[in-house]
């Protein structure tokens, strides 16, 4: 499981230009499911995701986690994470879970953040074409992969 994790101080999605998401100071998780993730992968990003220290201190740190400063998440699903670009100018997407296991996973991973002590967590639709604007606060982009955690 593959996350890109923007460090933000606002974020929005929209489907057909109405908003169904959003978040004021916090994160931006883009989440891609890909093939032989399991719950454990998501509980790694879980487990990493909330605490990740990348938020300033008043010293001007990188000393704060999303629960210390109150941040709010939104989190939008995102196959094309797995995207194999090595052959010719067309990406595969094979590496990505089917949508029914995707979505699954996808699911746990936001009630996961819900129960995490995050102050709000929103979401996108899962397999919608979505729109999605944000302003990254830095830019901080972090990409963290469930296969290289402990």
């Amino acid at each position: 499981m593959k996350a890109i994790i923007q460090r933000v101080k606002y974020a929005k999605v929209e489907i057909d230009s109405s908003v169904v998401g959003s978040c004021e100071k916090g994160f931006m998780i883009l989440l891609g499911v890909g093939q032989g993730d399991t719950k454990n992968d998501a509980d790694k990003l879980l487990k990493k995701i909330p605490v990740l220290r990348i938020f300033e201190d008043e010293n001007g740190k990188m000393n704060k986690s999303l629960l210390d400063i109150d941040g709010s998440a939104l989190v939008v699903s995102q196959f094309t994470l797995y995207a194999d670009c090595s052959h010719g100018r067309r990406p595969s997407f094979t590496d990505s879970a089917s949508p029914d296991i995707a979505n699954e996973l996808y699911e746990y991973f936001v009630d996961g953040m819900k129960n995490s002590g995050v102050k709000s967590v929103q979401t996108g639709e899962f397999g919608a074409d979505m729109a999605v604007e944000l302003v990254n606060d830095g830019p901080v982009t972090i990409i963290l992969d469930s296969k290289e955690l402990h």
